[in-house]
């Protein structure tokens, strides 16, 4: 049973047309990672779900509500969470301040409001009032998930956790994914450059190029030396 279902999407840049089509289905309770090589438009496809960027053609349904012409306000209160690549923290705005930006309801000040969170990142209780600009580059990960897990979403678009940071923070980020889907049954589409990090923790997989998803299926079932071979190698 699908959670998302993406069919037939087109978006643009002004005249350039980034997504031609795009088709795909992210079932309910698995983690789905979308593989490529840059500028194949997957991160275009993570912002258009969100409504950061406007669907020109075709339909996005979550949950069967129809939400390609929603504003992303109405997506994130619908059970949409979205980490963006370059984790786009607030610097000048505390740990604190940041995690309570992902609140649905920002009014809330509970004690424990957070308290879920910092079992699962404990660094962040740490350093809750200092500015997220003077993060390393893995808290401000940590940070950004923490964020976006805030709002209590029952999907999680995630955009390049890994991108620049440590061996062991990877390890730590890709864990944490894997827990909060087996543990909590959150469904997660990952956007994730390096195949064999996705593919450890990920059930389902899509391939984009050049706007389109040419590839799709189980993990298991996957041939990888015909999708590195054929749309990784650069």
């Amino acid at each position: 049973m699908s959670l998302l279902a993406v069919r037939g999407v087109h978006t643009f840049y002004g005249l350039s047309e980034a997504l031609r089509g795009v088709s795909l289905e992210v079932q309910h309770g698995r983690i789905c990672c979308l593989l490529g090589r840059n500028g194949m438009g997957k991160s275009t496809l993570l912002r258009t779900i969100m409504g950061l960027t406007p669907c020109r053609e075709g339909e996005i349904t979550f949950d069967g509500t129809r939400i390609e012409t929603l504003k992303p306000d109405a997506v994130f209160n619908l059970g949409i969470g979205y980490v963006p690549q370059g984790r786009h923290m607030f610097p000048y705005l505390t740990v604190e301040e940041n995690l309570r930006l992902g609140l649905r309801n920002k009014a809330d000040r509970r004690p424990d409001v957070f308290g879920e969170l910092f079992e699962l990142f404990p660094i962040l209780a740490e350093r809750l009032r200092q500015k997220a600009g003077t993060l390393s580059g893995g808290q401000q990960q940590m940070l950004a998930i923490a964020r976006a897990l805030a709002g209590r979403p029952r999907l999680l678009l995630v955009d390049e956790p890994t991108e620049g940071i440590q061996p062991s923070i990877v390890d730590r980020i890709l864990q944490l994914l894997a827990q909060l889907n087996k543990d909590d049954g959150l469904t997660i589409l990952l956007v994730e450059q390096n195949m064999e990090l996705a593919l450890s923790v990920a059930a389902d997989f899509y391939v984009m190029q050049k706007g389109m998803v040419v590839e799709g299926g189980t993990v298991e079932l996957m041939d990888r030396h015909k999708i590195i071979q054929k749309y990784l190698v650069v």
